[in-house]
């Protein structure tokens, strides 16, 4: 019983991690940007959706458009406002960008954290769930909001695995990934290609900070957690490697979720962290990594 528990509970915990490392790995896979400010913009879009029913009184459908919609503005804002202008500066040098862009994204995380805790406290906050209610599954009482999150995030993911192999923007955005200055010789604007990018990495960033507001509830103190935890799933899967980014998110969602019950919840997050140390000194390119 506690097994099959085990296996419904990391699964949909794996499934949220897997959603949320996905649009972080397809940032960097194509722009080569590590968003420091990931946690802060999932945990915005959960706040938003909390704060459109806790607030304006919206229902929880809209509420969840809401937080999806902020966090896609904020990711455009993460862009435009921080990343683009020091990837175009002529005043820094080329090799120490990636530094600044780390350090701007980082101290914007920072801010939106910030912002959050002044206007909405720093108080856990949970949406309200689109499902209600409980299942019995073999014996096992499930929240059908848990099943719920694992559906949503399967098929986000898959739909994005459509996108990106069976449209010409996916593919035009799969190849920037290989060889930008390729896809430039080739006629395209590797510029609309980034904006693309980020715009689809809002989506999934505002998609998994709302279900994680349904299934575990937020603070403005998740925010260096979630981020900690995707750049470790990212590391663990390969830099890059999307494929490797899904396979680390459920190795890490299931190690977490055996030691929450079988050990203590305040120690869910060494084993993990104590593998990718261990897969840093035996493949130091991830499980898939390229590079």
């Amino acid at each position: 019983m506690l097994a099959f528990q085990i296996l419904i509970d990391g699964f949909a915990i794996s499934a949220l991690y897997a959603l949320g490392a996905t649009g972080f790995t397809l940032i960097f896979g194509v722009s080569g940007v590590l968003n420091l400010s990931h946690g802060a913009i999932m945990v915005l879009a959960a706040v938003a959706a909390w704060a459109a029913a806790s607030v304006l009184h919206l229902d929880t459908y809209s509420g969840a458009l809401l937080g999806v919609g902020v966090a896609l503005i904020s990711a455009l804002i993460t862009y435009f406002a921080v990343v683009q202008p020091i990837q175009k500066s002529r005043r820094i040098p080329n090799e120490e960008k990636e530094i600044f862009v780390l350090t701007g994204t980082l101290l914007w995380g920072i801010m939106i954290q910030e912002l959050i805790a002044y206007f909405f406290t720093n108080n856990a906050k949970t949406v309200l769930p689109i499902v209600e209610g409980v299942v019995d599954i073999l014996g096992v009482r499930t929240p059908r909001n848990e099943i719920f999150t694992a559906f949503v995030c399967c098929l986000v993911i898959a739909l994005l695995w459509l996108l990106v192999n069976r449209t010409k923007t996916g593919k035009a955005v799969l190849a920037a990934s290989m060889n930008p200055r390729g896809v430039t010789l080739l006629g395209l604007e590797l510029g609309n290609i980034y904006i693309v990018v980020w715009a689809i990495y809002g989506i999934l960033a505002g998609i998994a900070g709302v279900l994680l507001g349904m299934f575990l509830g937020v603070s403005s103190y998740s925010v260096g957690p979630l981020t900690a935890s995707a750049f470790s799933i990212v590391v663990l899967g390969g830099l890059g490697s999307v494929s490797g980014s899904l396979i680390a998110a459920f190795v890490v969602g299931y190690l977490e979720t055996v030691t929450a019950y079988l050990i203590s919840p305040a120690y869910r997050t060494i084993p993990a962290l104590l593998l990718l140390v261990a897969v840093m000194y035996v493949r130091p390119q991830g499980l898939l990594g390229r590079r």
